[in-house]
């Protein structure tokens, strides 16, 4: 097997487990950002829409009073199981489920009038490879709304940041840089519209815990944060309590781009 199949495994496990989790995750259920989706790609009544690794299901429950259909995928049967299971609970009907790998799309060409991908890509090996599938299944003039963390264009904080969540989270792949992402969009023709960088701010105890296997690792996640250099625990905003670590920050970008006729 080789190292981005190991990879995608890995991932299957880690959210098959946790599917439910994902569901109702405060973090990933609410937040901003899901209104704004609606507000920046002004989804028509006829349009058929593709969610890339659903995970929870928020995106697609968000699109579907909007749209004609929504397809909502994920490499993961359990995660698409529990959002189904969550979306007929509430009445949504416009949904259908795909498994299927963010970087190798089963849809054909032109396909959709708009994408949208949230808080995933992080878990992707081949980020460029996702990128291209998501041009080519979109429609010339199509939507492609994207969401995740990002770290800073600084080497070492970047390269903490990535090793600090692949210790909470063995799927963790990679987070990139905001330039990294841009450059990605535009070599396959999607121009950025709209952006928007924020900070995500977390209670670390319930964040660490959510995928943590043992208190022995989250433990270990803490105390990497806890002998950070004085730089990184600024960027990160970590806030102490009786020396443990309360709340950190995570960036996070969120891009509106259009595909290029």
């Amino acid at each position: 097997m080789d190292k981005e199949a190991k990879i995608k495994k890995q991932v299957q496990a880690q959210f098959g487990k946790n599917a439910n989790a994902y569901v109702t995750s405060e973090t990933h259920a609410k937040g901003e950002d899901l209104p704004l989706i609606i507000e920046w790609v002004q989804p028509q009544p006829e349009w058929v829409v593709l969610d890339v690794a659903t995970g929870g299901g928020h995106v697609a429950k968000t699109l579907a009073p909007h749209c004609k259909w929504v397809v909502a995928t994920d490499l993961t049967a359990p995660m698409l199981e529990a959002a189904r299971a969550a979306h007929q609970k509430e009445g949504l009907r416009n949904i259908g489920y795909t498994l299927a790998d963010a970087e190798r799309l089963p849809f054909l060409s032109e396909s959709f009038d708009a994408v949208c991908c949230r808080i995933a890509a992080h878990h992707f090996p081949n980020p460029a490879a996702f990128v291209e599938e998501v041009s080519r299944v979109l429609r010339p003039g199509g939507a492609f709304v994207f969401i995740d963390n990002i770290v800073p264009d600084s080497e070492e904080i970047g390269r903490f940041i990535n090793h600090f969540e692949a210790m909470r989270d063995p799927s963790h792949v990679r987070c990139l840089s905001r330039a990294e992402w841009i450059a990605l969009m535009e070599q396959s023709g999607l121009a950025i519209q709209l952006e928007r960088l924020r900070k995500k701010r977390f209670s670390f105890a319930a964040w660490v815990a959510r995928t943590s296997e043992s208190k022995k690792q989250e433990e270990a996640v803490e105390q990497l944060l806890l002998q950070a250099s004085e730089e990184i625990q600024k960027y990160m905003g970590v806030a102490l309590v009786n020396g443990r670590v309360r709340e950190h920050e995570i960036d996070e970008w969120m891009a509106a781009c259009k595909k290029q006729a």
